[in-house]
C-alpha cells in the first residue's frame, strides 16, 4: 500500500508540473536573421518575373515595344505587359492600346470607354 501511495504521490506531483508548465508560454525567441544566400533565393522570383516580363516585350518591334512600356499594364487585369508572353495589340475607338493576352480582347471590346478611362488615370 506504500507503494501505491508513492506512485499517486508521483503521478500527481508529475499532473501538477505539466499543468503548471503550460500555463505559460515560454516566450518566443525572434526569428532568425536569413543568411545571404537565402536572402538571393527570395529575390529569384521577383527577378524572375522581371526576366519573363523583358522576355515577352523583347517581341515587340521597337515602335511598339516604347508604346507598351509607356503604358505598362493591361487595362482589362492590371497585369504587367509582357508577363503573359508577346503583349497582343488592338485598335479600340481608333486608339492602339495592349493587352496582356488576346483573351482580354472581348473585354476591351464590348466595354471600351470602361478600360480606356483606366489607361487615361494610369491604373
Amino acid at each position: 500500500m506504500l507503494k501505491s501511495r508513492t506512485v499517486a504521490g508521483m503521478c500527481l506531483f508529475a499532473a501538477m508540473a505539466i499543468f503548471a508548465g503550460c500555463a505559460k508560454e515560454p516566450p518566443k525567441a525572434p526569428p532568425p536573421e536569413p543568411k545571404a544566400d537565402e536572402q538571393k533565393s527570395e529575390a529569384a522570383p521577383a527577378e524572375t518575373a522581371a526576366a519573363e516580363i523583358s522576355e515577352g516585350l523583347k517581341e515587340l518591334n521597337p515602335e511598339d515595344l516604347a508604346a507598351a512600356q509607356k503604358q505598362k499594364i493591361c487595362p482589362v487585369t492590371g497585369e504587367a505587359l509582357g508577363s503573359m508572353g508577346k503583349p497582343y495589340k488592338v485598335t479600340v475607338k481608333d486608339q492602339t492600346v495592349f493587352l496582356c493576352c488576346e483573351h482580354c480582347e472581348e473585354a476591351i471590346k464590348k466595354d471600351p470607354d470602361k478600360y480606356l478611362a483606366k489607361l487615361k488615370k494610369g491604373e
